[in-house]
């Protein structure tokens, strides 16, 4: 073959190339092109590298304004679900309850110092040591008068009594017996519905420190069941130990079994005659007020049911209100 046929055979083919070459370039733009997002599509590929014309209306990109760039808020770390209230004891025994010692055990007789009207009276010294799991309580605070009635003998005139406390509306706490609760389940339950609240007195009205451990807790678990089937509720968490007497090892087995021991602040000896009738509970419950005044009155005695109504009426002329002794908690 001569060299010009060569030359025509490679300028053919030339032209070819260059023809084909345009085509490509043309088809490129439609077909790397995004599928429209409206229609479900997927991103197309890439164009391959080898690719190198551009789409001929080629749109710059703009800048996106700048924003500020938001913190990142962390992760918590899940905090781990607290542990359920433990049933009662509330707190954990101390040493006076699980390993009392002769100072734990040793009998204390409640008793209170009387100072000026107006000033709260002194206490026996070893409530300065009592612990977290010994509660008790035995005066509150603010010009406030808390009125107990405990019921271990006879009921007497117990409708003159109602009477003085609906008529000036005041509702006391009564810490009834297990004997006086089995004989009056109906005066039980009238109290209950004037509003009055009643507090365990034990069973039998025995020296608790005379009892052994398991004596006592069959007297407040007797106590509770025989409320319970009188009332239908479960009976207030308020103990007062029969005669005041005590031990630091029986508030923490008190405190164990749920309960807040209340003693007083104001007391008389009303369980005997009184030597001036009406006169002498009027002059002691008046001539001690104070603020928390706690005031412990028997129900068996003819004197306090005869002065109540002129009592109460005394307590809030010189500005005292009365509350429930079940507002008032140890303190810490």
């Amino acid at each position: 073959m001569s060299n010009s046929s060569h030359e025509v055979i490679v300028l053919k083919s030339t032209k070819r190339l260059l023809i084909a070459a345009l085509l490509c370039a043309a088809c490129i733009p439609a077909c790397a092109a995004p599928d429209d997002p409206n229609k479900g599509g997927t991103t197309a590929p890439s164009p391959s590298p080898s690719a190198t014309v551009k789409p001929a209306t080629a749109t710059p990109t703009a800048s996106p304004t700048p924003t500020a760039t938001p913190t990142p808020t962390p992760t918590p770390t899940p905090t781990p679900e607290p542990p359920k209230p433990t049933p009662t004891p509330i707190v954990s025994p101390s040493n006076a309850l699980s390993n009392p010692t002769a100072a734990d055990l040793k009998p204390i007789n409640w008793y209170y110092m009387k100072k000026k009207k107006g000033e709260v009276p002194g206490f026996p010294g070893e409530v300065k040591g009592l612990l977290p799991d010994q509660k008790a309580v035995w005066v509150g605070e603010g010009k406030k008068i808390y009125l107990t009635i405990d019921v271990g003998g006879e009921l007497l005139d117990y409708n003159k009594l109602l009477k003085a406390l609906r008529d000036n509306e005041v509702k006391a706490t009564f810490f009834i017996t297990g004997y006086n609760l089995k004989n009056n389940p109906d005066y039980v339950k009238l109290l209950l519905q004037e509003g009055h609240m009643i507090g365990n007195h034990s069973i039998t009205h025995k020296d608790y420190t005379t009892l052994s451990d398991e004596a006592v807790k069959k007297e407040i678990q007797d106590f509770e069941s025989m409320y319970k089937s009188i009332t239908g509720q479960d009976v207030p968490k308020l103990f007062r130990f029969p005669y005041g007497t005590f031990s630091k090892h029986l508030l923490s087995l008190m405190t164990n079994l749920g309960y807040t021991s209340y003693f007083w602040s104001t007391a008389m000896k009303d369980w005997e005659p009184r030597a001036n009738g009406a006169e002498d509970p009027y002059n002691d419950i008046i001539g001690n007020l104070h603020d928390g005044n706690i005031i412990l009155m028997h129900h068996a005695s003819k004197e306090n049911i005869d002065a109540m109504d002129r009592i109460l009426k005394q307590i809030k002329k010189e500005g005292y209100e009365f509350a429930q002794i079940a507002e008032l908690h140890p303190k810490p």
